[in-house]
């Protein structure tokens, strides 16, 4: 029997500096996407589909995808590119090749600037980096007094919409802007749109 890297994972998510959820595996769902991925449970990626429908970090701000749970999709290929996890506010990271025959590491899609970002780690590295507190650091920019309780209040399948948006001048105060909770799925798919119409993408 292989061995499975989640006991490493679950040690850095009893650990850590702010909440983590481990949402509950569908044993179906994660067999059928670790079948999809051709990984095994050795890998954190593996690990993660296999034991996990998805881990909600620091009050729901970061979406880890796993094997998919109720309103959380499992990792999937989406665009050529392997998306694991969003965050609230409609940030997509995804784990592909900088050029072709690369490595892959991790890529961040922010909905400040609707580029992607190539954070240049890999799966494993860049886990346990939001799970020790790099998250805090990672995301200053597009927080404002008073989120978390905001944050925790927002469904997994929901982020939060911002007008005017975090990518415009207007919009950089997320403390002043407008704030409502929308579908995910909605959100990522209007920065996306907005991204191609600015030739970003």
């Amino acid at each position: 029997m292989e061995q499975s890297a989640w006991p490493e994972i679950s040690a850095l998510v009893a650990e850590a500096p702010c909440p983590v959820e481990v949402l509950p595996a569908d044993p179906r769902r994660a067999a059928d996407c670790l079948g999809a991925l051709e990984i095994s449970t050795r890998s954190w990626l593996g690990a993660v589909v296999a034991n996990s429908g998805g881990l909600v970090v620091d009050h729901g701000w970061l979406r880890v995808l796993g094997g998919g749970h109720d309103g959380l999709p499992g990792v999937a290929v989406e665009a050529g590119r392997l998306v694991v996890a969003y965050d609230v506010m409609g940030g997509q990271f995804a784990w592909l090749p900088a050029e072709p025959g690369a490595r892959p590491t991790i890529h961040y899609f922010g909905p400040d600037d609707l580029t992607w970002q190539d954070l240049e780690l890999g799966y494993g590295d860049w886990l346990e980096a939001m799970l020790t507190g790099a998250l805090h650091g990672f995301s200053a920019g597009l927080r404002w007094p008073g989120w978390e309780a905001e944050v925790a209040g927002v469904a997994p399948d929901q982020g939060i919409s911002a007008w005017p948006p975090p990518w415009t001048r207007e919009g950089k105060d997320l403390a002043a802007v407008s704030r409502k909770p929308i579908p995910l799925a909605e959100l990522v798919s209007v920065h996306h749109d907005m991204a191609r119409q600015l030739g970003f993408l």
